[in-house]
């Protein structure tokens, strides 16, 4: 073999033959040198996420406005701007721990405050202060070796000093061939435009620029224009070199103007900020070298995953809301503003990006990038814990949104890094013809609006003839063959042999699963309304009872209550004793069976009244007049609107519902007939009240009392009282009858679809759609037309659309 080397294959061989642990040991070791800068990024990140200070608040925009921006790498001045940084950083955190500053002499009453100085700066005496700086740091040097073994730590100095050669030459130039001194400075004059000055361009040697696409066509289109394309790089090379120049020009009339006055030098210094910066961002968006890629779906799903964070833990950014769910919100009608503010601003980045990632515009997304990272660094530090009333590193939810938010970052900074594809076509669930993929596109067309949303959004920011009823038409015949080449992909995986039955394993598979689904939703509310109060239902006992008595609708002759040591539920021994006082009635046995031990409170109200008899003469004469006739009945009124005569007019057992009125129990009443008990009234010197007693008590008391026993019915757990407040009858029409609707329209309507369903082979009519993307994406507008009206006479010509689905 060639280039065989014993020793490289006994090494070989001896690392295959170690233990799996320690091969994996390198191999993360191998991942972590590999993805060394991801490593320093992800802890400079966490520091801030910890720390959550305007000290470690700069490295965080500096990763996402000029690390993650820099083409190939950063540059090695921003890993010394992090090392000196951190290091600077943590000197200043250890000279504030001292204890003589006023405002470390009260530190447990200011270190939860928010808006403290000290806690917004970062220079708050606490415990650990500098872990996480040292680690950053760790990280930081970790990088630095790395790079210097590689050898591109030293990599940028001679880039630098290249270009600044060439820079140097350009001076040159312009000063007629000699060296820079102030005598040939003097002698140039600086008020001739730019245009005046005869600059000499040396040759310059032609080479092939890749721009942003990635097609094969543009090759063969390069090779037979090598000539044309060779004089358009001369002349951008000319215009490069007349751009140094400028830059040169800016930077002599400085130069002079720092002698003339100190107003020159704070001109010259903002000049020395400002131009690289924009230097910078403009050969970002002007690349030479561009290598188009699309990151578009993770940043979406980066999105989708901060969307759902926010629905989920939207108490986290509010201020009174930390107990609440949005369920329980939305149960009652409410929409939190902070949950309103984030759901808007979420949703409203994922609209512009969508544009943008549409526009292919990649100084829109520099400015959107910019703009984002600096609003949501403000709002995350700044705004959000005064309006939560706590720090951000005391808020999870925040932390982790933040960091989803993070990796978002990363992707768009990697996008604008390599540019935008030259052509989207079609959905990225679209790329592959499989179950997952098919499964995937149906549940994403399943959710509300948003297979609408999307068509609309592209259709206004996409270059096309087409009409907005033209473009979903398209695109619903492309969603339509994509599921069915998917089924017609699976056909030929799965292929079924003529003359077979259909096997047992696909049958009762498909056929089972879909059986027990339907079943399952037929009875679910009869299920979910039996389960959710019997096993997962909370004990909901009373926490008063009160009975008013009214005699002929006088005045109230008894009012008591019994709150807390008068309210008592029944042990083992006493519940036992109870069921078996009603051994032999069945009824009261089947009512029994729905309620446990702990659903039963006795309740013990005194005899006495506890409010005084304030009555009239007149009526007082009245009422002994009605009681004295014994012909006429005499009505009892009790609090819960019962009339009854004064026998058998106690309810013994009241069942309180959890969504009504408190009812009485007939089932356990001996012949449903209810209680006896005895009124009299108590007269003293000028006061008088009635006392009324229980003659049927289960418990015997000496003293003269009312005995009540109460069952209180189970009431669902929060977060499911949404659903069944609705009731069996709700659950079953807004539940069973909307999914049955959908159930009945893939059952039903078959026939009528039939010549479009039943397509042997799409392989034509799916390259015809993606052949509409691709000229609209190239800008042949017209050929979009007569493709779009080819389609349309397919669906419309039935015969030609037999001749283009034949199996080849």
């Amino acid at each position: 073999r060639m280039f065989h080397d014993d020793e490289l294959e006994e090494s070989e061989k001896f690392y295959v033959g170690q233990p799996r642990v320690l091969l994996l040991i390198y191999a993360l070791y191998n991942t972590l040198v590999a993805r060394s800068e991801m490593v320093c990024y992800f802890v400079i990140i966490l520091n801030h996420m910890i720390s959550a200070s305007m000290i470690t608040l700069v490295l965080p925009i500096l990763i996402f406005l000029w690390a993650m921006l820099s083409v190939p790498r950063p540059s090695k001045r921003f890993w010394m701007t992090a090392i000196v940084y951190t290091e600077v950083a943590i000197v200043i955190k250890y000279f504030f721990q001292f204890g003589f500053f006023p405002w470390n002499k009260h530190v447990d009453y200011t270190k939860d405050k928010p808006y403290h100085p000290p806690n917004i700066i970062g220079i708050e005496k606490k415990e650990g202060y500098v872990h996480y700086d040292l680690v950053q740091l760790l990280a930081l040097f970790f990088h630095r070796s790395i790079l210097k073994c590689h050898g591109l730590w030293d990599e940028d100095e001679k880039g630098d000093s290249s270009s600044n050669k060439g820079d140097t030459d350009d001076e040159l130039s312009l000063t007629g061939g000699r060296r820079g001194s102030s005598a040939s400075l003097k002698s140039v004059n600086l008020a001739a435009s730019v245009e005046s000055i005869h600059v000499h361009f040396p040759e310059q040697q032609t080479a092939i620029r890749r721009k942003s696409s990635s097609s094969i066509s543009q090759l063969s289109h390069r090779s037979s224009f090598s000539s044309h394309r060779s004089k358009r790089e001369q002349i951008l090379d000319t215009f490069k070199n007349i751009n140094h120049t400028t830059l040169s020009l800016y930077f002599l009339q400085c130069k002079l103007c720092v002698i003339k006055s100190h107003c020159g030098l704070c001109c010259f210094r903002t000049l020395q900020v400002y131009v690289p910066i924009r230097q910078f961002f403009y050969n970002l968006i002007h690349p030479d070298y561009s290598a188009v890629t699309d990151v578009y779906v993770l940043m979406f799903l980066a999105d989708t995953v901060d969307f759902i964070i926010i629905v989920f833990g939207f108490w986290a950014f509010g201020k009174h809301s930390a107990a609440a769910d949005i369920t329980s919100s939305l149960s009652e009608d409410q929409v939190p503003e902070a949950f309103l503010v984030m759901v808007l601003i979420q949703f409203g980045t994922m609209v512009v990006d969508r544009a943008l990632y549409l526009k292919k515009t990649v100084m829109g997304k520099v400015i959107f990038q910019v703009i984002l990272v600096f609003g949501i660094h403000f709002w995350m530090f700044f705004i959000l814990p005064g309006v939560t009333e706590r720090k951000f590193s005391q808020n999870t939810v925040a932390q982790l949104w933040y960091f989803v938010k993070c990796v978002y970052f990363g992707l768009s900074a990697y996008q604008i890094r390599c540019g935008y594809p030259t052509r989207v076509l079609g959905n990225f669930l679209t790329k592959s013809y499989n179950y997952v993929n098919l499964f995937l596109f149906q549940g994403f067309r399943l959710v509300p609006f948003l297979t609408e949303l999307r068509a609309v959004m592209d259709w206004v920011w996409t270059d096309t003839t087409l009409s907005l009823s033209s473009w979903i038409c398209v695109e619903d015949i492309y969603a339509h063959i994509f599921i069915l080449k998917c089924w017609r992909e699976s056909e030929k995986r799965y292929p079924q042999p003529r003359g077979q039955k259909k096997k047992k394993v696909v049958k009762y598979g498909m056929g089972g699963m879909i059986i027990v689904l339907l079943i399952c939703i037929v009875w679910f509310p009869l299920l979910f309304m039996s389960l959710i109060k019997s096993v997962a239902g909370i004990t909901n006992k009373p926490l008063d009872v009160s009975i008013t008595i009214t005699l002929g609708g006088y005045q109230p002759i008894f009012t008591m209550s019994a709150q807390q040591n008068q309210l008592k539920s029944l042990d083992p021994n006493e519940f036992s004793e109870f069921l078996k006082s009603y051994s032999g009635n069945t009824a009261a046995l089947q009512f029994l069976e729905g309620y446990a031990r702990e659903d039963i409170t006795r309740a013990d109200l005194e005899g006495n009244s506890n409010s005084l008899w304030t009555i009239s003469p007149p009526s007082r004469q009245k009422m002994i007049e009605g009681l004295r006739d014994f012909k006429a009945d005499f009505t009892l009124v009790i609090s819960w609107s019962i009339q009854r005569t004064l026998e058998e007019v106690y309810p013994y057992y009241i069942k309180a519902p959890s969504d009504s009125l408190a009812k009485p129990i007939k089932q356990l009443l001996k012949d449903c007939q209810w209680e006896n008990i005895t009124v009299s009234l108590v007269k003293n010197t000028s006061e008088e009240w009635w006392v009324l007693n229980q003659l049927g008590k289960r418990y015997k008391t000496d003293k003269k009392s009312l005995e009540l026993f109460i069952f209180s019915d189970k009431v669902s757990p929060p977060s499911l009282g949404f659903l069944a407040g609705y009731g069996i009858m709700g659950l079953y029409a807004s539940v069973v009858l909307v999914i049955g609707k959908f159930v009945r329209e893939f059952f039903s309507g078959i026939s009528h679809s039939i010549m479009f369903e039943e397509l042997p082979n799409v392989d034509r009519i799916l390259k015809l759609c993606t052949d509409i993307f691709l000229v609209r994406e190239t800008g042949e507008l017209e050929l979009e037309e007569d493709l779009y009206a080819k389609l349309i006479f397919l669906y419309r010509s039935p015969e030609t659309m037999i001749k283009w689905t034949r199996e080849k």
